[in-house]
């Protein structure tokens, strides 16, 4: 497992997810890249869940962003459709983040594109943990996107056995 969180804030949008890969109960790897951007930086994603459906996934978004290249939320609600109907894609086990300067983004293999109203999101077995910390860090301090994130992952990191403190965050300006 691991945690992928996103906040939106003070003009910028921030993803950021641990690096720790767990095969059952063992830590198989702990600096793993699940965030990455994508349409020349323009998109970041960040994944959870196995790691080679992931990748799958990834693959099919990006060619979805090139389909429909000035519009995000588009290519979210074919790649979520497409990975619901076809037969060998609804068998992948993952969770993706999708970020651009205007949307937030949660995509997963039901078919579902979610935007969540207050600009923070989490996946992942710490998502909930991440979430907490990071509504309660914008609340009631003046932290950038990217500080919030890397703070709430690593109190995530404190709490869920799942996820480390080897954190990569990426960035983007956006429109609040």
């Amino acid at each position: 497992m691991t945690t992928i969180l996103t906040v939106r804030t003070q003009g910028h949008v921030a993803v950021g997810g641990d690096g720790q890969v767990t095969l059952g109960t063992s830590v198989m790897k702990g600096d793993a890249h699940k965030v990455r951007p994508l349409a020349d930086g323009k998109v970041l994603t960040g994944f959870a869940g196995s790691s080679a459906d992931a990748f799958a996934l990834l693959e099919r978004f990006e060619q979805k962003l090139k389909d429909f290249p000035a519009n995000v939320p588009r290519a979210a609600t074919e790649l979520a459709k497409e990975w619901r109907t076809d037969r060998a894609l609804r068998r992948l086990e993952a969770l993706l983040v999708v970020v651009d300067k205007k949307h937030t983004l949660l995509v997963t293999g039901t078919g579902d594109v979610i935007q969540p109203t207050d600009h923070v999101l989490g996946i992942g077995s710490g998502g909930n943990y991440a979430v907490a910390a990071a509504r309660a860090l914008m609340k009631h301090t003046q932290l950038s996107a990217r500080e919030v994130v890397l703070e709430s992952l690593k109190i995530a990191a404190e709490i869920d056995i799942y996820t480390n403190t080897n954190i990569v965050v990426e960035e983007l300006a956006c429109e609040t």
